[in-house]
C-alpha cells in the first residue's frame, strides 16, 4: 500500500509541475496522468485531493514556504522543490491524514527522485521547520 501511496504522490507531483510550469488545466492533466497510471481507486482519488488541495490553498502553502525559507523568493525556487515543499506542507498542515514524519519522509524521498542535489537538504529543513507547527 505504502508504495502505491508513493506512486500517486509522483503522480501529483508531475501534474503540480506541469500546471505550474506551463499553466495547463489540473484536472484535465490528472486525468491524462493517471489514464497512464495503474492505481486503485482509492489511490486515484488521493492524487486528485492532492492535487486540488495544493492548488486550492496555493496562497497559503507560498506563504509557509516564504516564512520557513525567507531567503528563497518562492518564485525563484526551483519548480520541483516547490511543488515538493506544498504538496509535503498540504499534506502535514491542511490534509492531516499523513503522519508528519512521513510526509517529510516523502517529501525528501521525492527531492531526491527529481530534485537537484542539494534538493533534498532543503526540502527536509524547510519541513523540519514546517512542522513544528503540527503537536503531534
Amino acid at each position: 500500500m505504502a508504495g502505491e501511496r508513493h506512486r500517486a504522490r509522483i503522480v501529483a507531483l508531475q501534474a503540480l509541475y506541469e500546471v505550474d510550469s506551463v499553466g495547463h488545466e489540473a484536472e484535465q492533466v490528472v486525468g491524462r496522468l493517471l489514464a497512464k497510471r495503474r492505481l486503485s481507486e482509492e489511490n486515484s482519488a488521493f492524487v486528485r485531493q492532492l492535487v486540488s488541495g495544493v492548488i486550492h490553498n496555493k496562497g497559503e502553502l507560498d506563504q509557509k514556504i516564504s516564512r520557513f525559507a525567507p531567503a528563497w523568493p518562492v518564485d525563484q525556487i526551483p519548480v520541483v522543490d516547490r511543488n515538493i515543499l506544498r504538496l509535503a506542507i498540504f499534506e502535514i498542515l491542511f490534509d492531516k491524514q499523513t503522519p508528519v514524519k512521513v510526509a517529510i519522509n516523502e517529501a525528501v524521498e521525492l527531492a531526491k527522485r527529481f530534485g537537484s542535489d542539494s534538493s533534498p537538504r532543503f526540502v527536509n529543513g524547510v519541513l523540519g521547520a514546517v512542522s513544528t507547527l503540527v503537536s503531534e
